[in-house]
């Protein structure tokens, strides 16, 4: 049985250039996702929106493998969508009024039925604290620009700025949210050396 691993399937999408903002249309695709609010380092609904969101994707991925589907897939990597009442918090490091969706995109062939029944094993095997907060949906940006940015996260100020740039440069306006797609795990890579793919898509 091949393994399907969606950062090459989509290398326009999950490996993009760090020196060049690149131009992407990025399909609807369905994802599982949870919605919160507060600082991701000190958080605990952050943490603990991660806790439901893993269990959720690693049973799909199961399913999917030993089920009439008979595909196996590496589970996709961890991804952000961020915003503020007031944007202002970004800039000023309010970082308890940030508020984000934590999301794991899903392949077409996981259906609806799959994550419902999903709920269902995961309540009874590890009933996370946020697993009723969890859905599954699609999403879709289309026309996007996007960056490969290394290094911590705290100094992605001039990589968005890029980004931004770019997008007046086209003539267009910013459109939905600031996403990030975490490529490196930050409880194993040195800050120095995380890969973080930042997009934002336009109109």
């Amino acid at each position: 049985m091949s393994k399907i691993d969606f950062k090459k399937e989509y290398k326009d999408l999950y490996r993009p250039s760090a020196r060049e903002v690149s131009v992407v249309v990025v399909p609807a695709m369905n994802f599982l996702m949870i919605d919160g609010v507060g600082d991701p380092g000190s958080s605990k609904e952050f943490e603990a929106a991660m806790e439901a969101l893993y269990p959720m994707a690693y049973s799909l991925k199961f399913m999917s493998k030993l089920g009439p589907t008979a595909q196996d897939y590496v589970v996709p990597p961890l991804e952000g969508l961020w915003w503020a009442d007031d944007m202002n918090a970004f800039a000023e490091g309010r970082r308890d009024e940030w508020k984000w969706t934590l999301m794991i995109m899903q392949p077409g062939f996981v259906s609806k039925a799959m994550y419902e029944e999903a709920l269902v094993s995961v309540r009874k095997k590890k009933d996370p604290a946020l697993l009723d907060r969890v859905r599954f949906e699609p999403y879709e940006e289309g026309e996007s620009v996007q960056l490969l940015h290394i290094g911590p996260f705290e100094e992605e100020g001039p990589s968005v700025a890029r980004l931004h740039d770019k997008i007046d440069e086209l003539g267009k306006k910013r459109f939905h949210k600031h996403h990030e797609i975490y490529l490196s795990d930050p409880r194993r890579a040195a800050p120095e050396k995380l890969k973080t793919v930042l997009r934002q898509a336009m109109r």
